[in-house]
């Protein structure tokens, strides 16, 4: 069951990778999951890993501490569990069941489309992924993807604006397609990509022949549309109202990983107080719901205290860390209880990621700049100013030094907060 994990490929259920901690597997799921399949995946993550779970920044579940003896067990376990996975390529849509402010409903399009790519065997590399946005609150603007459908309105009514190769802001646009046509559209998009070798992604056909072989694809049912404007940063922590009657409940693990104990035990509150599902969301969050709104605050306060993040203001929620060391192989500290010590004493405000703290020079995390990374090296923590985990670091402080270094020179507080 060991599987070397060469690059640019994926853990999954059946092929989990091998990590420091043992393997991992990655389950990319495609809808709401029933609380208590999820209940009962949290405890086979207990019973058969080492009971640390995580969920990514795209919003996948990760479980840790897997073995090749139990990697098949859990794998099995979860095979008699109520939850509907992406077991082909990552086909994503927004997180929030009954969105109100959806114009359609992106899961049946989605799992549609899983269908259809199902049923003519397409082989694409393993990181080709498709985002379906139903223009709902919670939308999917931040995650790149090889495909992106958005639904809009036009003077025609509902439309989906494909796009290619990146996020909402940096993906290249294909205009408009009728809802009527999108599974056609993309799978001859898909297919295109597919045919094009194993490892072929939609950004490498993009700079290698433009353009033109995706327009050549999809044929003469594309319409052109204005470009799209730019959207508010969607936040799933909180509260989010459903198009019903009834609320969501969003909570963040931090830094992207918790015990399998402590989420059984806040999902068994969240079921006690009338919720029936629970979905992974970007931003390494987790819905609940539906809830009255009044249990909002009942819920936030459990959670809290479990240690998860309940606040879009939470430090925490500025720092980016990897698992590093020891539960990654090429970690060479220890990133999340730094990651950890830092948020505590750090003064962090606004938004955006200020510090990335990075097991090595990999900077699997996050592949951005920021504008403080820590880099794990064989001479300590690098400190790169402005600039990602592959920099160069401007010098080198002892791991056991480092808060201690770092607070008391005003103009690294002032990097922090740009």
């Amino acid at each position: 069951m060991t599987v070397p994990h060469a690059r640019g490929a994926c853990p999954r259920l059946a092929k989990p990778m091998q990590t420091g901690d043992g393997l991992l597997a990655r389950l990319v799921t495609a809808g709401p999951i029933p609380l208590d399949a999820f209940i009962g995946l949290c405890a086979a993550a207990q019973e058969h890993g080492n009971g640390m779970m995580e969920i990514s920044s795209r919003g996948s579940l990760q479980v840790r501490g897997l073995t090749p003896v139990s990697a098949p067990l859990f794998a099995s376990a979860v095979a008699g569990l109520d939850i509907e996975l992406c077991e082909r390529a990552p086909v994503l849509s927004g997180p929030l069941p009954d969105d109100p402010a959806a114009l359609i409903d992106a899961d049946a399009l989605a799992s549609s489309l899983r269908r259809a790519i199902a049923a003519h065997e397409l082989r694409l590399a393993p990181k080709v992924s498709v985002v379906i946005d139903g223009g709902g609150c919670l939308h999917l603007d931040a995650l790149t993807a090889d495909l992106r459908l958005r639904a809009i309105e036009s003077a025609e009514g509902t439309r989906l604006h494909v796009s290619i190769a990146g996020d909402a802001a940096s993906a290249t646009p294909l205009d408009l397609v009728a809802l009527d046509d999108a599974i056609d559209i993309a799978m001859r998009i898909l297919a295109l990509i597919a045919t094009s070798g194993p490892a072929a992604r939609a950004a490498d056909l993009l700079q290698s022949d433009g353009i033109g072989n995706f327009g050549k694809a999809v044929g003469n049912r594309m319409a052109r549309a204005a470009p799209l404007p730019r959207r508010q940063r969607a936040e799933p922590i909180g509260l989010h109202r459903l198009s019903g009657k009834g609320c969501a409940i969003g909570v963040a693990l931090a830094f992207g990983q918790a015990s399998a104990g402590d989420l059984m035990a806040f999902a068994g509150v969240a079921r006690a107080n009338g919720a029936t599902w629970a979905r992974p969301a970007p931003g390494r969050t987790l819905l609940f719901g539906p809830i009255d709104e009044m249990i909002g605050f009942v819920l936030a306060t459990a959670a809290y205290g479990l240690g998860f993040v309940v606040d879009s203001r939470d430090p925490r929620r500025r720092i980016v860390a990897c698992p590093g060391a020891p539960a990654c192989a090429s970690g060479l500290i220890a990133a999340r209880p730094l990651a950890a010590e830092l948020a505590e004493h750090l003064p962090l405000s606004g938004d955006d990621i200020a510090v990335h703290v990075s097991g090595c020079a990999k900077g699997c995390a996050y592949p951005g700049l920021a504008p403080l990374t820590v880099v794990g090296t064989p001479g300590g923590c690098g400190v790169v100013h402005n600039g990602t985990a592959r920099a160069r670091p401007q010098r080198y402080i002892d791991p056991a030094d480092f808060v201690a270094e770092v607070l008391p020179a005003p103009q690294r507080r002032e990097t922090v907060d740009a």
